[in-house]
């Protein structure tokens, strides 16, 4: 097997794991959440999250993952690249998970993990819309968008380099798409569907060149969604 083809194969194996582990853990998570008087722990809910995160950020990390590879020719560095990468995701899914728990204590949040409160939900659909058109989320889809760009500008020597160069290109895709990734609070936390949906989304973003234009009609629309929940709660 070629380097690249072994590249090809091991994030699509990564990712299927991912997505194999988000499905069996969002499974486990429901049947839970659907006990009456259970809540989630803060252990359970940092899985629930961690596992999310990293099945939806996999596919994205395959365009950069593989133009390291390329580079590097080497496969530990490789991996410890895309460990640093996803790990980053599971950092961030703890802090949603920290968050979600805080909702729940609060009383803020159903048994099918969402929102409770439409005003609250509309609020954050208007944050995550008005996000999409500033100047920050420009400057961040830009470098996520050329990985080559960081490649030269960071590159980054052995293993622990490439774990670290994972880290700060990760950085970048946070500042994409953290505001996105909160619809989950709206939609549901363990929405495969939804998830699914933001993953692809990601991944366009990334691969396509469709612009700013398209992020911000997504903008509008989760704008538009947020503006409606608002207005059906004042009713």
């Amino acid at each position: 097997m070629s380097g690249r083809a072994l590249s090809i194969a091991s994030i699509a194996a990564v990712a299927l794991v991912a997505w194999a582990w988000f499905v069996q853990v969002g499974r486990e998570m429901s049947m839970h959440a659907a006990m009456p008087g259970m809540q989630m722990t803060p252990g359970m809910l940092a899985t629930m999250w961690a596992a999310m995160m990293v099945a939806m950020m996999a596919p994205a990390a395959a365009p950069s993952y593989l133009l390291y590879a390329r580079m590097s020719k080497r496969a530990l560095a490789s991996a410890a690249y895309l460990a640093g990468y996803l790990g980053a995701w599971c950092a961030v899914g703890v802090s949603y998970a920290l968050v979600h728990w805080g909702l729940q204590q609060a009383g803020l949040v159903t048994a099918d993990m969402r929102l409770a409160s439409s005003p609250l939900a509309g609020a954050l659909l208007l944050a995550a819309g008005a996000w999409q058109w500033t100047p920050a989320k420009a400057s961040c889809v830009t470098r996520c968008r050329s990985p080559l760009g960081f490649m030269m500008n960071d590159w980054r020597e052995g293993a622990g380099g490439a774990l670290v160069m994972g880290l700060r290109y990760a950085a970048w895709c946070v500042g994409c798409c953290w505001l996105v990734m909160s619809v989950l609070f709206v939609a549901g936390a363990m929405s495969f569907a939804w998830a699914a949906a933001i993953s692809i989304y990601v991944l366009a973003e990334r691969v396509l060149p469709l612009g700013r234009t398209f992020d911000r009609s997504v903008g509008a629309a989760l704008a538009a969604w947020g503006a409606w929940l608002i207005g059906a709660a004042l009713v």
